[in-house]
């Protein structure tokens, strides 16, 4: 498992699992999270990267508990999540909140602006009608929208303001975790770079701890202190941005920075074309779930299952094989 270098973490998560279906006269269950073990520091930007079907949603759902994980433990400031009672829950989601990916269906077309951010507050008792209202203005302030934005309907806005309405809503209960699920991807390239940038300085400004999902690592760059790669369900390496993106140790992830245009004509980056697709999470490969399409698999990753190991100081990756050159 990996360690913080330095600092006290705020969330630890241990052999977290995800299983769906099973039991008794059902077909065999489908594993989509297996061995997920990682910490985030206290406020620290940690970058979830990998293709769509890795898990890095249903890793961030576990950690607020909108899914039930299947195994493993979620530790948020000590307090494990998944064995909290419904009401210690609650009280404990005021300090971690949920940025959603789609800034359309996320936001109720029959409330207010006003009455969706205050929402939050009022499920945690925190002040009367005005002062919450007050609050809400605040927040638009803080994510650059009009207060009186308080009186219209989501229907009013643009993606990219919708979006802000949505970090608002994640801001207003002063929560000391986000995790943050795609926030961009669904928004115009120019757009998505104000809601990075906007998302960046409330980090700096708040001191806020954030898990940030994406399968952009050009975006998760920008942004992230560290960054975790996963692969149908597994981790495939952790290392600090700067570390990650100059000399990654995993084929996987080298093959996803191939991937990242390069505007320099001059400096043309060798694409790494990944072979075959990605398996179903239903039949995956024994052994590395990555060997069927990796370019250095060898016989014995057919057999042996990659354990999650320390190469460099603060910089850990899952493969047998330690021959490969970064």
């Amino acid at each position: 498992m990996e360690t913080s270098p330095s600092g006290s973490p705020l969330l630890q998560v241990r052999g977290l699992a995800k299983q769906y279906g099973g039991g008794f006269g059902r077909a065999a269950p489908v594993r989509v999270l297996d061995d997920i073990s990682f910490e985030v520091k206290r406020g620290e930007v940690v970058g979830l990267a990998g293709e769509s079907g890795s898990g890095k949603t249903t890793i961030g759902r576990s950690i607020l508990r909108l899914i039930e994980p299947s195994a493993g433990e979620i530790l948020f400031d000590g307090s494990d999540i998944a064995r909290l009672s419904a009401g210690d829950l609650r009280r404990q989601r005021r300090r971690m909140q949920y940025i959603f990916q789609d800034p359309f269906a996320s936001l109720s077309p029959r409330m207010t602006i006003g009455e969706i951010l205050s929402e939050g507050l009022a499920i945690q008792a925190i002040g009367t009608r005005r002062e919450r209202l007050d609050k809400a203005r605040a927040a638009l302030q803080a994510v650059e929208l009009p207060p009186d934005a308080v009186d219209r309907y989501a229907h009013e806005f643009s993606g990219g303001q919708r979006q802000r309405i949505g970090i608002a809503r994640a801001l207003i209960l002063q929560p000391d975790l986000i995790v943050a699920d795609e926030p961009v991807s669904a928004l115009d390239v120019s757009i998505q770079a104000q809601i990075v940038n906007l998302l960046r300085d409330l980090q700096a400004r708040l001191g806020l701890t954030m898990l940030f999902i994406s399968h952009d690592l050009a975006v998760v760059e920008f942004i992230a202190d560290r960054v975790i790669v996963l692969y149908l369900g597994r981790i495939m390496e952790i290392a600090p941005c700067d570390r990650l993106y100059e000399a990654p140790k995993h084929p996987y992830t080298r093959a996803l920075l191939s991937a990242i245009p390069e505007p320099d004509p001059d400096r043309p980056r060798e694409r790494q074309i990944l072979k075959g697709d990605i398996p179903s999470v239903a039949s995956p490969p024994s052994g590395c779930v990555f060997r069927t399409r990796c370019p250095h698999a060898i016989e014995a990753c057919a057999r042996e299952v990659p354990r999650l190991e320390e190469v460099e100081p603060g910089h850990f990756k899952a493969c047998i094989r330690q021959d490969i050159s970064a």
